[in-house]
């Protein structure tokens, strides 16, 4: 019944909380209508959900949020350091193929969406079957090393989340 009413509770808080922060203010109107938001959505989206992503250690996603928003600064000072400081052609853009361990749709895209909010790199394509993901980096002298990093920083802590 629970399933019925509020099919997708992880869903609805996240649009509860990205809403409050959208609103930049924590009022009881925006916490009401954030709320409703979240119930809404995803009761009414919820036929297009093959099946709920299925999330192995919550407590994991703070840990991966944190690394993200550290990764993010990191790399747009990174950015801003090459886009400065680095004569004009003297940027190493190189296209690397990742080797996905990841299955489920959801912890793919989120991985994805990842790589593409760091600065310096873009998630470009997904292979057909999934098991790849191509990444266009601006600036890398080491393309095995960036695949390694991914794997580590973000896919193995995927893995963990999305068991």
């Amino acid at each position: 019944m629970m399933a019925r009413i509020l099919p997708h509770p992880v869903l609805s808080l996240t649009i509860l909380v990205v809403w409050v922060m959208l609103a930049n203010e924590v009022s009881a109107g925006h916490v009401v209508l954030g709320a409703i938001l979240g119930f809404l959505v995803p009761l009414f989206t919820a036929r297009f959900w093959p099946g709920r992503p299925r999330i192995g250690a919550p407590l994991a996603i703070a840990e991966y949020v944190l690394v993200v928003l550290w990764d993010i600064v990191v790399s747009n000072v990174q950015v801003a350091r090459l886009v400065l400081f680095r004569p004009a052609g003297g940027f190493r853009s190189v296209y690397v193929t990742v080797p996905l361990d990841l299955t489920s749709p959801e912890a793919i895209a989120v991985l994805a969406g990842t790589i593409t909010m760091t600065p310096g790199t873009v998630s470009a394509d997904l292979s057909a079957c999934g098991g790849a993901l191509l990444v266009h980096c601006l600036d890398t002298g080491d393309p095995e090393g960036t695949v390694a990093a991914i794997k580590d920083r973000y896919e193995r802590r995927l893995k963990r989340i999305f068991a």
